[in-house]
């Protein structure tokens, strides 16, 4: 896969991953254990899917910027690699231009 690709597929989830932050900002005191529906943030334009898993969760999917969240199946091997894989959700790690790309676009930064 050609590196402008690769960039425009992180970009997209960078995206996604945006929404996720504003979606956990939203919890309530006291719902952190309780689960709750992020979106997909793989690199398919079109992804409506949601995933659900606590906000306790999905900060050990954010604690490290080259990692994301989706959903089983939505993996891309050729850019990715898969760290962790559930029957309700998949973490996939970004490596070389997408890599680049997350932590340049990690919100917490």
């Amino acid at each position: 896969m050609d590196r402008d690709r690769e960039r425009l597929l992180a970009a997209n989830e960078g995206l996604a991953r945006r929404i996720n932050e504003a979606i956990e900002s939203g919890q309530w005191p006291g719902e952190q254990g309780e689960r709750t529906a992020y979106r997909c943030e793989c690199a398919q334009l079109d992804c409506k899917r949601l995933v659900e898993l606590t906000p306790a969760e999905y900060e050990q999917v954010r604690a490290r910027p080259h990692r994301f969240l989706v959903f089983p199946g939505h993996e891309r091997p050729e850019v990715e690699t898969v760290i962790e894989a559930t029957p309700a959700y998949v973490v996939v790690a970004k490596g070389g231009a997408a890599g680049a790309v997350a932590e340049a676009t990690d919100p917490r930064d």
